[in-house]
C-alpha cells in the first residue's frame, strides 16, 4: 500500500503563511485600495491607463494624478514625521496660503518678474517664512508645554488671515514662465512637481532610515519619558519635525500657486491639512506616535488623489463630495485594521474524517500490545 502523498498538502501550508505575511504587510491594504480605485476608474474610462506623449511631455490621467497629488504628498510627508512624535499640524494648510501669497505677491511686485533671480528669492522668501512658522508651532509644543493641536490651531486660524493681508484680500495674478516650471511645468518629460516631490521624499527616506533620526523620532513618539531618561533631546527634535512639516507645506504651496499663476489667499490649501491626515492614517501611521511609514503616507495620498479624480468622473454632487469621500476612506481604514479583520466571519475547515474501525483496533494494539 502506498503511503499518501502529502506534496499538495505541505505546498497549501507553504503558501498559507506567506499569504498571511503579505496581507498583514502595513502595505499591503493602502496599495490594495489603490489598486481597485485605480481598476474602478478603468472600468469607467476604458482609457484611462492610456500615457501618450504629445511636445515631448507626457500627458494622461495618471500622470496628472501624480502631478496633482505632489502638494498633498509633500504636505503629508511632513505630517507623518510631526505625528510620529505624537503630535500634529492644523496650520499647514494656511502655510500652504501664505507661501503662495509671499512668493507672487513679491514676483508681482518686482522690477523683472520674469527673471530667475526674482522666482528664486520669491522661493527662499516663502521658505523662510514657513520655517519661522514652523519653529513658532515647535517652540509652542516643546518648550511652552503647549498641546500640538491647541498650538497649530492658533495657526491655522491667523495663519488665513495672514495670507488675506498679504493678497490685500484680492487674487494675485503673476506671469513668470520660470515661476510656472515649479508646479507646472514639466522636465525629463514629466511634470516638474512629481519630480521634485519625488526627490524630496527620497531624501526623507535616506534621512530617516540610513541615520539614527528615524529611530529617535519614533522614540519620542513611542515613550517620551523613556527617551528623555536616555538622553535624547525631544524638545530640538519636536522643533526640527514642525519646521519640516511647515517647509514642505511651502514648497506645496508654491507648487499650487505656480500651476495656476495666481495666489488666492482664500482657498489655496483649504482643508489640506484634514487630506494630509487622512493619507498618513490610511498610510498606517498611528496618531498615537511611534513607528511611522513614508512609503504608506505617499500610497495614502494617492488613494486621497485617486478618491478625488474617481469623484469627478462619476460626476457626484459637489455638495456631497466630502461625505462621498469620507465614506470610502472609512471602509479603506476598515479593511486595514487588524482588530476588525478579526471580528468578520471566516470559512470554518473542514472536519477531519473519522478513522474507520479497523484503523481503531490496529491503533489500539499498537498502544497495547
Amino acid at each position: 500500500m502506498t503511503p499518501p502523498d502529502d506534496t499538495g498538502a505541505g505546498a497549501r501550508q507553504g503558501r498559507a503563511p506567506a499569504a498571511r505575511r503579505l496581507t498583514e504587510h502595513r502595505l499591503f491594504w493602502p496599495a490594495a485600495a489603490l489598486a481597485a480605485l485605480l481598476l474602478g476608474n478603468l472600468a469607467l474610462t476604458h482609457d484611462f491607463f492610456a500615457v501618450r506623449v504629445q511636445n515631448g511631455h507626457l500627458y494622461g490621467s495618471l500622470v496628472d494624478i501624480l502631478q496633482f497629488g505632489a502638494p498633498l504628498i509633500l504636505v503629508s510627508l511632513g505630517m507623518t514625521l510631526v505625528i510620529a512624535t505624537r503630535g500634529i499640524d492644523l496650520s499647514v494648510g494656511s502655510t500652504v496660503a501664505i507661501a503662495g501669497a509671499l512668493a507672487c505677491e513679491h514676483i508681482a511686485t518686482a522690477q523683472d518678474p520674469g527673471s530667475l533671480s526674482t522666482v528664486l528669492s520669491a522661493v527662499a522668501v516663502a521658505i523662510a517664512a514657513a520655517a519661522a512658522i514652523g519653529f513658532l508651532n515647535g517652540f509652542l509644543v516643546a518648550r511652552l508645554g503647549v498641546q500640538p493641536i491647541v498650538a497649530t490651531l492658533v495657526l491655522m486660524v491667523a495663519g488665513r488671515g495672514v495670507a488675506q493681508l498679504i493678497t490685500d484680500g484680492q487674487i494675485i495674478s503673476v506671469s513668470s514662465a520660470a515661476y510656472k516650471m515649479i508646479g507646472g511645468g514639466y522636465w525629463l518629460t514629466l511634470p516638474f512637481a512629481v519630480l521634485l516631490a519625488a526627490a524630496l521624499v527620497a531624501v526623507a527616506s535616506l534621512v530617516t532610515r540610513r541615520t539614527a533620526l528615524g529611530m529617535l523620532i519614533e522614540s519620542v513618539g513611542g515613550n517620551p519619558v523613556a527617551s528623555r531618561l536616555v538622553g535624547i533631546r525631544a524638545g530640538g527634535l519636536l522643533v526640527m519635525v514642525y519646521v519640516v512639516s511647515a517647509v514642505c507645506a511651502a514648497v506645496a504651496g508654491l507648487m499650487i500657486s505656480s500651476n495656476v499663476s495666481s495666489a488666492d489667499g482664500n482657498n489655496a490649501g483649504l482643508w489640506i491639512e484634514l487630506d494630509a491626515i487622512l493619507a498618513v492614517v490610511i498610510g498606517g501611521t498611528a496618531l498615537t506616535g511611534g513607528r511611522f511609514s513614508l512609503g504608506g503616507t505617499v500610497l495614502g495620498a494617492l488613494i486621497i488623489q485617486t478618491l478625488s479624480t474617481t469623484i469627478y468622473t462619476l460626476g457626484v454632487p459637489p455638495e456631497t463630495t466630502l461625505v462621498f469621500k469620507a465614506l470610502v476612506v472609512i471602509v479603506v481604514c476598515l479593511v486595514q485594521s487588524p482588530a476588525f479583520r478579526a471580528r468578520l466571519p471566516r470559512r470554518r475547515r473542514p472536519a477531519a474524517p473519522a478513522p474507520a474501525a479497523g484503523d481503531v483496533g490496529a491503533r489500539r494494539q499498537e498502544v497495547h500490545p
